[in-house]
């Protein structure tokens, strides 16, 4: 416990339990989205929502972090359309949260054990073939990522968020919770973006755009340091804001795309499995592409496929360099 009676230190006690820095984003993200809908915070981001979790009150942790309301929460998260994964990480917060806090001796060990069997809501398999977008309509949505922007910031930041999505296989929540300081270079002296569980080879398309949305950001407020997001709101004159844009920010980009695209409802989930039934029909191996879209083991990558794949016609193989010819 702080040296404050009434507060929590979950900051330090994250940062002991695991190194990664986007295991602890994550885990701060997911608290506080917990915590504005039970306790009435107004949303933060940044070095203020990491302030807050320097001190979180141990009256609210006590009051609020109970099963009744973890398995509420999750409910409406899976209402809300959020993937499995997601809701995976989004209980892991809650409950690493209350693991520490008992350690710390805030919580008791029975409520421990209550939050502990709280399972993650059921997701129900959709009857319906899984939308498959060929490799002519992922760019199709890419150059539309320069034609619905209405200024020169918000054009460059569409297309590194649309190129990413129809070429590396990436989460809407991954993107936005991606910092400047993810990005590095593997062995292999590839560009990689590092991720909770993973990371991922950063096409050369992808790099160049990088280069020229780091530029932007440059010219707007100065070299976007190491814990800045990696995408970030637009001001409407044309300014690039400090703070970043949220999984649903992400959805809205994706969205006005394919409107400008002619392409109807599209969501960032259609692009993933998209990508991966091109690859897929391009002969990438089950093993491969199981570590590509970062599953446990290649069981649940055989279902993902399962899914992808009926009802459906053999996806366009053809790619193009913006779509990562050089990624195998």
């Amino acid at each position: 416990m702080d040296h404050k009676r009434d507060t929590f230190d979950f900051s330090r006690a994250i940062a002991e339990h695991t190194r990664s820095s986007n295991t602890q984003r994550a885990y701060f993200r997911w608290v506080e989205r917990y915590f504005v809908v039970y306790a009435d915070w107004k949303s933060q981001t940044g070095s203020a929502r990491r302030k807050r979790m320097k001190a979180l009150k141990i009256s609210s942790i006590q009051r609020h972090v109970r099963p009744n309301k973890l398995r509420e929460w999750l409910d409406n998260l899976l209402a809300q359309g959020h993937s499995r994964q997601s809701l995976d990480q989004a209980r892991a917060a809650i409950v690493t949260l209350a693991e520490l806090a008992h350690e710390a001796g805030v919580i008791e060990a029975d409520m421990l054990r209550q939050l502990k069997k709280t399972p993650v809501p059921k997701i129900k398999h959709k009857t319906e073939p899984e939308r498959i977008l060929s490799a002519d309509e992922l760019l199709l949505l890419q150059k539309a990522a320069r034609d619905s922007a209405s200024n020169d910031a918000q054009r460059i930041r569409n297309q590194v968020v649309m190129t990413i999505l129809c070429t590396m296989l990436l989460r809407r929540e991954e993107l936005a919770m991606a910092r400047w300081g993810d990005l590095g270079v593997a062995d292999n002296k590839r560009v990689v973006l590092r991720l909770a569980d993973g990371q991922v080879d950063v096409p050369r398309a992808v790099v160049s755009l990088l280069d020229r949305w780091r530029a932007a950001i440059a010219e707007s407020d100065s070299e976007p340091l190491p814990a800045s997001p990696l995408i970030r709101r637009i001001w409407k004159g044309g300014r690039v804001a400090k703070g970043g844009v949220s999984p649903d920010g992400i959805w809205m980009i994706v969205r006005d795309c394919a409107l400008v695209a002619g392409l109807g409802h599209v969501t960032p989930d259609d692009l993933r499995r998209s990508v991966a039934a091109l690859w897929l029909a391009q002969g990438m191996s089950l093993e491969d592409l199981s570590k590509a879209l970062r599953h446990r083991n290649t069981l649940i990558t055989s279902k993902f496929i399962a899914r992808i794949t009926e009802g459906q016609d053999k996806p366009n193989a053809s790619m193009t360099e913006s779509q990562g010819q050089d990624e195998d």
